[in-house]
């Protein structure tokens, strides 16, 4: 007879967070907290904050602009032992943000799925995911093995700042290119080509992330403003050549 399923704590319970329950709800007994949710559906039992940062394992899947707030309010709950994990697009500022407002005794793993909520909407088996260690080594890989074996998930275990150096590329321009393309709609959908509906295939996986998503991939990456400095100083030279 197997025991009861570990319990869990979401704090954040928008888009990504019910995308995480989806995911968790068969490995966890999952409780979530945002004062925004009006229900778990069916995944998690909404309930307090405390009750919510007490778990032995808490998930953060809050904006990175509120995570210092969610980290100091959660503080004085989390228990020694605890696994503590955010989920956001950037990990250098979070690890650093984590580190200093939670207590010595919890064990800190950044983790950042390389999917959201549309990307993610069929499934995600053998979609990717980047684990950094934080505090607790052991303890990253023991969440890098859960991704893997309980998610089929292929996992990169790296360290915040390499994350956040290849992020500013992967993601940086991704977002930086969508977000141009979508300011110029209505476009062209009668005569297209293979390679120009990739390149809307790719602006509609990030057509509904939030302005705070934009902000933290492209102002709370630190490597993020070169990629975007190299991205336009080319641009520019291209224009010039074209003009020439």
């Amino acid at each position: 007879m197997s025991g009861a399923k570990p319990q869990l704590g979401l704090i954040g319970f928008g888009a990504f967070g019910r995308l995480t329950a989806k995911h968790l709800a068969p490995w966890f007994d999952l409780v979530a907290h945002d004062p925004a949710a009006s229900d778990g559906d069916g995944l998690a039992r909404l309930t307090t904050l405390e009750e919510a940062a007490a778990c032995p394992v808490v998930v953060l899947a809050v904006p990175v602009g509120v995570l210092a707030e969610t980290v100091a309010a959660i503080a004085p709950s989390v228990t020694p032992g605890a696994l503590i994990l955010d989920v956001g697009s950037v990990k250098v500022k979070p690890a650093k943000v984590m580190l200093e407002g939670l207590p010595q005794g919890v064990d800190i793993v950044g983790a950042h799925p390389l999917f959201g909520p549309q990307s993610g909407k069929d499934g995600i088996v053998g979609l990717r995911i980047a684990v950094c260690p934080v505090r607790g080594d052991k303890a990253a890989w023991r969440v890098a093995a859960f991704c893997r074996r309980a998610l089929a998930l292929k996992v990169f275990v790296v360290s915040p700042e390499d994350h956040d150096r290849e992020a500013a590329t992967v993601q940086g321009l991704t977002h930086l290119i969508a977000k141009v393309l979508l300011a110029m709609e209505p476009l062209p959908t009668r005569m297209t080509t293979t390679s120009f509906e990739r390149v809307m295939q790719g602006v509609d996986m990030v057509r509904h992330d939030s302005a705070a998503v934009f902000r933290a991939i492209e102002h709370d990456n630190p490597f993020a403003a070169e990629v975007r400095r190299r991205f336009f100083d080319l641009a520019e030279q291209a224009r010039a050549e074209l003009d020439d």
